[in-house]
């Protein structure tokens, strides 16, 4: 069996959404002085590679502690718009992509993650690129469109959708669509995900590192895929 880490390190200097805290590692203990390292964490719930919840978005919706174990392993597929993104750094996920997707491959699984490889984790280090900040501080970079989660929800079952880019709604969208839709419907979503290239379109296996915060809305995640190597 071959594994694949898909999270981002958590540093003081990655990318944090506006407005979120900062990041700070501040060191209360070392070995040297007290003979064991301990470290002070602050991070919000929502950044790096992080799993969302419904509580996210909807008044009295799941929280984090809540979330059943086996939604935190599950099988993952891996739409590939690498092509699309680089043209488009606005591009949306379709219903259309979902098919030619399925034509090639197999119907997506009942309760699997879907994730979309957008490429966008190669910015991850240029924080202004990576949320495609222009002059007016309008973001650009993909998503996927409110139809092809309704889509992934309603016709395919899925469990949740999980993306390579700051989240799963393209970065115009400050009404925030595809993550209402989302979790409306029960979903979860994987946010700032890596390495998803390294990954076979199907046939894999997510394991999710969630955080059970008391009525939190997510966390960072420690996001492992387990697949067997084929020779």
């Amino acid at each position: 069996m071959k594994t694949v880490d898909l999270s981002h390190p958590i540093t003081v200097a990655m990318p944090v959404w506006p407005q979120d805290p900062l990041i700070e590692i501040t060191t209360l203990a070392t070995v040297e002085e007290n003979c064991f390292l301990l470290n002070q964490l602050t991070v919000g719930e929502h950044s790096g590679t992080h799993f969302g919840v419904p509580a996210h978005f909807v008044p009295g919706g799941l929280t984090a502690e809540a979330v059943p174990s086996e939604a935190l392993i599950a099988p993952g597929v891996v739409l590939d718009i690498r092509s699309a993104c680089t043209a488009n750094p606005d591009y949306v996920l379709t219903i259309k992509d979902i098919l030619i997707w399925e034509t090639t491959h197999l119907p997506i699984p009942p309760r699997s993650y879907v994730l979309t490889l957008t490429g966008w984790s190669e910015r991850w280090n240029e924080p202004a690129r990576y949320f495609g900040l222009t002059k007016t501080k309008t973001r650009h970079y993909p998503g996927f469109g409110e139809e092809s989660v309704v889509f992934l929800m309603e016709e395919r079952d899925c469990l949740g959708l999980g993306i390579d880019t700051p989240g799963i709604d393209p970065g115009f969208d400050e009404d925030f669509l595809s993550n209402s839709a989302l979790f409306k419907r029960g979903g979860y979503h994987l946010e700032n995900l890596t390495n998803l290239e390294y990954l076979p379109a199907h046939g894999f296996t997510l394991f999710i590192g969630l955080l059970p915060v008391s009525g939190g809305s997510g966390s960072p995640a420690r996001v492992l895929a387990q697949f067997q190597e084929t020779t």
